[in-house]
């Protein structure tokens, strides 16, 4: 966290092949921003390194899923991509791996993770992604329904 004179900004680094190309910043009111000019094309947060691949959109999306893999007791590296367009881009680049994707209204998620090419785990809840369905269910059922999309594949 980054105190500044508005209140605190959570800093996500995006980086490209392991090179910081820029930084989302999050406030306490959930608003995101990226840096003037950054590149984000390409650009990802990488939770942990150990395991199978994971795509989602958005940080808190990404932190649900580690929560959801840590409680199965699953190896992971989970790629928070930060938009529905570069989670195509690197789903999509990336042999095997999951998508997450976002319910969205729009159905941009459902498109993106589409056009990835890969399985895809998506919320039954138009306007929900996996963090609005971890606040809403917990823990122990996002797991469950992880493992079991995980089993039907």
């Amino acid at each position: 966290m980054l105190p500044t004179d508005s209140g605190p900004l959570l800093l996500i680094p995006m980086r490209v092949a392991g090179r910081l190309v820029g930084v989302q910043t999050i406030t306490t009111d959930g608003e995101k921003k990226f840096l003037f000019g950054q590149q984000c094309s390409g650009a990802e947060y990488l939770i942990d390194n150990k395991g199978r691949d994971f795509f989602c959109e958005g940080y808190a999306t990404g932190l649900s899923v580690r929560a959801a893999l840590s409680a199965l007791k699953m190896r992971y590296r989970i790629h928070v991509c930060f938009s529905a367009h570069n989670l195509e881009k690197l789903a999509g680049a990336c042999d095997g791996g999951l998508v997450i994707a976002d319910n969205d209204a729009s159905g941009a998620g459902l498109r993106a993770a589409q056009q990835a090419g890969r399985q895809f785990f998506m919320p039954p809840t138009v306007g929900y992604d996996f963090n609005d369905m971890h606040k809403a269910l917990g823990v122990f059922r996002i797991s469950q329904m992880i493992r079991r999309f995980m089993q039907a594949e």
